[in-house]
């Protein structure tokens, strides 16, 4: 009984530790349950975290989540044990001949796999966990599939862990770029393992899935890897922005054209206006990333409903240049317009993103002698806009 405390106890700090249990949807999580039941060929599936007083579903397949009384859920089996259930008839287990969800005091479960979610420590957490009302077979390939699943739902629970984690880090250590640039280098082979892994699995269920449903979800879950490595590059850059950028001549216009062009998809509905902007001094790439931010922002935070309209405009100043991206988008109070520009700043969570491309572009833009800010744009919507050295400057 001591024992079953104690585990229950370390599950709750280890839960606490990945901040998991909020409510809030995880699509790569979604993704991978989709993915488990239809390998296992069953219309359910959950990813489940058990805490000392309940079973919190942080993802499902086929059904509505919910958190269950600890007492009254199949999966305290396999944490227990920390052995993988695999079952053709649940209804048949001495185990669970007379649970509610095998009776049908709750649910009629008779097929039922789950696989224990193990952390890199060796403590197990949840499980994902696969179910049907009718009995059916146990396969290798599904028992495979679900084990390799598993693996990939700790390895999204990790990554989530290290991002904090470095965005925590990017914080308290945003005005020092020589720790900063020393911490990313340390920390982004611990970020990118477990993402080459998920990655790699993936890639393994491939080969071996040609149904249309399955080939859909297993490209949805891809699309999630490839969200998440864009944090991760994201938080790096982050992390690297505001050295020196050199002196090198950028045309502002041909990288317009180029962030254009990289945000083709983002921008197909949008009336994009544009003025010839200046040469100035810097790192061309660098410049690029804060046209893409300030444009991809203002294509994303629109008015529902309504077509983004942006203007990118040049503003000359004596001894600099002033460019600006307008929107008529949902604006920015006043009280805020220093906050957006903070690491992890998310002031409208009900638009995809980490909150470290307006820090990113402070950076880059202050490395470059300049200055960044936003205000209300007449009318409605904002002017985000960011001023360089004039290049006559520069070489006086």
């Amino acid at each position: 009984m001591n024992g079953e405390r104690g585990n229950a106890q370390q599950r709750d700090q280890l839960l606490a530790t990945y901040d998991v249990l909020d409510g809030r949807a995880r699509r790569e999580l979604g993704a991978l349950a989709d993915l488990a039941a239809q390998v296992s060929g069953v219309p359910y599936a959950s990813v489940n975290l058990l805490s000392s007083h309940a079973q919190h579903q942080v993802a499902t397949s086929g059904f509505e989540a919910a958190d269950l009384p600890v007492e009254e859920v199949m999966c305290r089996v396999v944490v227990e044990t920390g052995e993988p259930v695999m079952l053709e008839d649940a209804s048949q287990d001495a185990r669970l001949t007379q649970h509610p969800w095998t009776t049908g005091e709750v649910a009629r479960v008779r097929f039922y796999a789950s696989h224990p979610l193990r952390t890199p420590t060796g403590a197990v957490i949840g499980t994902l966990s696969v179910f049907d009302h009718d009995p059916h077979p146990v396969t290798p390939a599904a028992a495979k599939g679900l084990s390799q699943l598993a693996d990939r739902v700790v390895d999204v629970l990790e990554l989530e862990l290290a991002l904090r984690r470095l965005g925590e880090a990017n914080a308290r250590l945003s005005t020092s770029n020589e720790r900063l640039v020393h911490f990313a280098g340390q920390v982004s082979h611990d970020l990118k393992n477990p993402l080459t892994s998920v990655s790699l699995s993936l890639e393994s269920l491939e080969m071996d899935i040609t149904d249309p449903d399955q080939v859909d979800t297993l490209a949805r879950a891809r699309r999630g890897v490839e969200r998440m490595n864009d944090l991760i590059d994201n938080l790096l850059a982050f992390a690297s922005q505001g050295s020196p950028p050199g002196e090198d001549l950028v045309d502002l216009g041909a990288e317009l054209a180029h962030a254009l062009d990289d945000l083709t998809g983002r921008l197909a509905d949008a009336a994009v206006e544009t003025d010839d902007l200046p040469v100035v001094r810097g790192d061309a790439a660098q410049l690029r990333s804060v046209l893409v931010n300030l444009i991809d922002n203002a294509a994303k935070f629109t008015v529902d409903g309504k077509r983004p309209e942006i203007e990118v405009r040049s503003r000359p100043q004596v001894g600099r240049n002033r460019i600006e991206v307008r929107d008529r988008g949902r604006g920015v109070p006043v009280e805020q317009r220093e906050r957006v520009f903070a690491p992890l700043a998310r002031l409208d969570k009900s638009v995809d993103g980490v909150g470290i491309g307006l820090a990113t572009s402070r950076r880059t833009i202050e490395a470059h002698g300049g200055h960044i800010g936003v205000e209300e744009r007449d009318g409605g919507g904002s002017v985000f806009w960011f001023e360089l050295p004039a290049v006559d400057d520069v070489l006086g």
